[in-house]
């Protein structure tokens, strides 16, 4: 299935992907990127309850993962979820093939110290993984649900230090 958007939400499915994202894009699949996740039975299983009926749901280690999006062809449109930079630089840096990247939701913790619109929170780590991103040619850009404008990531954090 085409790629209709990657994007980076470190809740991964929740209600904007749910109730915004999914009818917007006309998703026909949703496909979740983690290593951690994938090899995590409760997680999996709270995912495929909170799938919205008639969508599919795939969650695949990295390695899947690549061989799949990269090979992915067919009818309807596919929502490609990371639950952060760090997964999707290193994704890029195998081969993944991206044109943009949708940054939604990247939560406040420790070492978070780069603060960007309302749920975009970076760290020095982070900031250096959108760098690379960039760099590779792909589009960033920050936007929680379809309706918001889009905020320019790259001239944020040039503008944060």
């Amino acid at each position: 299935m085409p790629v209709t958007l990657f994007r980076i939400d470190d809740r991964l499915i929740h209600g904007q992907v749910v109730e915004a994202w999914v009818p917007h894009l006309r998703a026909d699949e949703i496909v979740v990127v983690s290593d951690e996740i994938a090899s995590d039975e409760v997680r999996r299983t709270i995912m495929r309850f909170s799938t919205p009926e008639g969508v599919g749901l795939r969650i695949l280690g990295s390695a899947d993962a690549l061989d799949y999006l990269n090979g992915a062809a067919g009818a309807g449109n596919t929502l490609v979820l990371f639950p952060g930079l760090k997964e999707a630089a290193e994704m890029i840096s195998r081969g993944l093939k991206i044109g943009s990247l949708n940054i939604g939701g990247m939560h406040y913790s420790a070492g978070k110290n780069v603060s960007i619109g309302k749920a975009i929170f970076l760290s020095e780590e982070d900031c250096g993984h959108l760098k690379f991103i960039s760099r590779a040619g792909i589009e960033v850009e920050g936007r929680g649900v379809p309706t918001d404008k889009p905020i320019n990531l790259m001239e944020a954090i040039k503008q944060d230090g």
